[in-house]
């Protein structure tokens, strides 16, 4: 059981809300070292500074009930004209400690210039929450498919049910488009007329929305791994499958060119068949290799669409499995008392399912993910957003962005799985701006690739840029 905040830390850091934006001014914020209040904080970080912000539960409501958003700040190293929203995705992820990765990283010239300002979404993290853990039970493994993938829905629905009633009121706030007013909030409390913007994956979604509903109140936006304009699951699930598809070929051919190494074919299409061909070996047979671990299809198959810069580890454990070697090993709502790196799987389920006009019945999820399996054999039955939200006990409600005069840099990356590079295309589409292409598989990594300068010259100068970069290569076996 975690203590609450004291009081007197309580005062020191929640800022009153007020109409008077002036009375929000930047000197007037009581930033405390997040090592010194934040539980689990870097105790070597000194740079971060951390705040409480009040916003209303229901900004339609601004006198009724309000909740605390957690807030930190990286300030700016040199002469400084702004600040800089950063969002680092999920949806789920806590924001905080952001600001100081992104300034240690090849784009860290955008806090020369700029504060680097993060935050916990509310219902996450250090900000107002529910505390709620997945249930781990499992089904019976005599069970089919479909009655493993329906017990396993039918657990996480009624957890999320129990969860959802704790506070019925935070988690039904818990969308995209109330979080985009609480940055509004952040804004005012900063004592800053426009911010700017930097986020990665659902971030950017996130950016989109502030955008339609604040452009006025946008300088400059950047948005890395882009999600869909809609944020509807079952397009999510679609768009990763297929692309995840295309990277278990591209995986295939790279194997082919090794096969002095890996001795699973000279050609793509042998090794696509040899991989599939074992996966439904290890799926009627699992495998218990001599470290005791069991290996089934379904764990072949999780390794079928990993990323480049992983595919010499992968190929080394796909041939020890047919071998059956030893697999090679890598190395290597509680305020300021919640944490880092605390599960934030029900706040994900939250924002997607309240967010996404999907459904929410097992049986037709199932049909959906059977489609993917007929057109996409090797990851068709991996997608998960879909099932998340089977039984959630509220309809979604479908983003509806626009464009705006605001600058924006969109940053898709060219054989990336997580968030297709078709998805950027679609919200260039849909809210405007210029698109940068990385030329890799990464996800929201335009920080640490070659293009990283023309991150930071975007945020100081303005100019867009539709060129492409490299991207991390491809190691050797």
């Amino acid at each position: 059981m975690r203590s609450t905040l004291s009081a007197a830390v309580v005062t020191g850091f929640v800022l009153a809300l007020c109409t008077d934006a002036v009375a929000f001014a930047a000197h007037r914020t009581d930033w405390k070292p997040c090592a010194e209040v934040a539980s689990g904080w870097d105790q070597e970080d000194r740079r971060t500074e951390c705040a409480m912000v009040e916003v209303p539960l229901d900004h339609a409501k601004p006198d009724g009930r309000r909740i605390e958003i957690a807030v930190s700040r990286v300030k700016a190293t040199g002469d400084r004209t702004g600040v800089i929203l950063v969002n680092p995705g999920g949806p789920g992820q806590q924001g905080v400690t952001m600001p100081l990765g992104l300034a240690e990283s090849d784009a860290g010239g955008i806090g020369v210039h700029h504060d680097l300002v993060g935050f916990d979404p509310r219902g996450i993290g250090y900000s107002t929450a529910v505390e709620c853990d997945p249930d781990r039970t499992q089904p019976d493994p005599a069970l089919s498919p479909k009655e493993r993938a329906r017990f396993t829905a039918e657990r996480d629905a009624a957890r999320n049910r129990e969860c959802f009633d704790r506070d019925p009121d935070l988690v039904r706030s818990m969308t995209t488009e109330n979080i985009a007013r609480d940055m509004d909030v952040i804004r005012k409390a900063l004592g800053e007329k426009k911010i700017g913007y930097y986020g990665v994956s659902w971030g950017t979604g996130l950016g989109a929305m502030y955008r339609t509903l604040f452009d006025a109140n946008v300088s400059r936006m950047l948005l890395d791994s882009v999600v869909p304009p809609v944020l509807d699951v079952r397009v999510m699930d679609d768009g990763q499958v297929a692309a995840g598809e295309n990277t278990f070929h591209e995986f295939a051919a790279w194997i082919a060119r090794y096969e002095a190494v890996y001795h699973l074919g000279r050609t793509q299409t042998a090794v696509v068949q040899a991989l599939l061909d074992l996966r439904a070996e290890v799926t009627a047979h699992p495998r218990t290799m001599p470290d005791g671990s069991v290996v089934d299809g379904d764990a072949v198959s999780e390794m079928f669409a990993y990323p480049r810069r992983d595919w010499a580890y992968v190929a080394a454990q796909l041939k020890s499995i047919r071998d059956v070697s030893a697999a090679p090993r890598r190395t290597g709502g509680l305020g300021w008392d919640a944490g880092l790196l605390r599960s934030h799987q029900f706040p994900q389920t939250a924002i997607l399912c309240n967010d996404s006009p999907s459904t929410r019945d097992f049986e037709t999820v199932w049909r959906h993910r059977e489609e993917r399996v007929t057109n996409f054999p090797a990851v068709g039955r991996f997608a998960s957003y879909e099932r998340m939200c089977v039984g959630w006990p509220t309809q979604g409600k479908a983003w509806d962005l626009k464009p705006g005069t605001s600058q924006v840099q969109l940053v898709g990356h060219l054989y990336e799985p997580v968030t297709p590079i078709g998805w950027a295309i679609e919200m260039r589409a849909r809210v405007g701006g210029e698109l940068m292409t990385v030329l890799d598989d990464e996800h929201g990594t335009v920080h640490d690739r070659s293009c990283a300068d023309d991150v930071v010259r975007f945020f100081d100068t303005g100019r867009t840029t539709t060129r492409s970069c490299a991207g991390a290569p491809v190691p050797a076996p």
